[in-house]
């Protein structure tokens, strides 16, 4: 049996593959950064527009034959998302801190790739950090998306909802595919 032996240079263009290799950890290390960033964008911007032009506890239909399926309805929330355990925002703000730090953590700790997984970690960052963005400044949460109905929730709940869906179907589809792979026993 033949041995293969892997060889290295040290030339410039082995520097350059390095140095790219580099800038693409980095990239995708700063990707959920940017995908977070992006959320609350689109979260505080989007609550920004609705506490200036609809007064609290009321509705705008923006389509009114639509109003009994969608309105935008401007409301505060204390809870989590959907207005689940209302009350808590001291303690939901500590627990966003904490979801924060796990996050950014555990992304260092990936290896290079990891792409979607890196996105589902923006989304999840995103809105955890913009709905206590919410709660430091107002107390409450702003939600105003009415589906009839849902609860009424936000962007930054909307990135948390599919952010966790995403991480749920990720897992199960690396579960499928470590159960189809033989075992280093066999």
């Amino acid at each position: 049996m033949t041995e293969l032996k892997q060889t290295t240079s040290s030339g410039p263009a082995a520097q350059t593959a390095e140095h790219g290799e580099r800038k693409a950890t980095w990239a995708q290390r700063f990707l959920p950064l940017l995908v977070a960033a992006l959320v609350i964008l689109l979260d505080q911007g989007s609550k920004y527009l609705i506490e200036a032009n609809i007064p609290y506890n009321t509705s705008w239909a923006p389509i009114p034959w639509l109003a009994p399926v969608f309105q935008i309805t401007h409301t505060g929330n204390t809870g989590i998302a959907f207005g689940l355990f209302a009350g808590g925002s001291v303690l939901f703000a500590i627990v966003a801190c904490v979801v924060t730090v796990l996050i950014l953590l555990y992304n260092y700790t990936l290896p290079a790739g990891n792409i979607g997984l890196r996105i589902v970690l923006g989304l999840l960052l995103g809105g955890a950090l913009g709905n206590l963005i919410d709660r430091v400044r107002l107390g409450h949460v702003t939600d105003f998306l009415d589906f009839g109905p849902w609860p009424i929730f936000n962007v930054a709940d909307t990135a948390v909802v599919v952010g966790a869906l995403a991480l749920a179907w990720l897992m199960w589809v690396e579960s499928r595919a470590e159960s189809r792979t033989p075992s280093d026993d066999e």
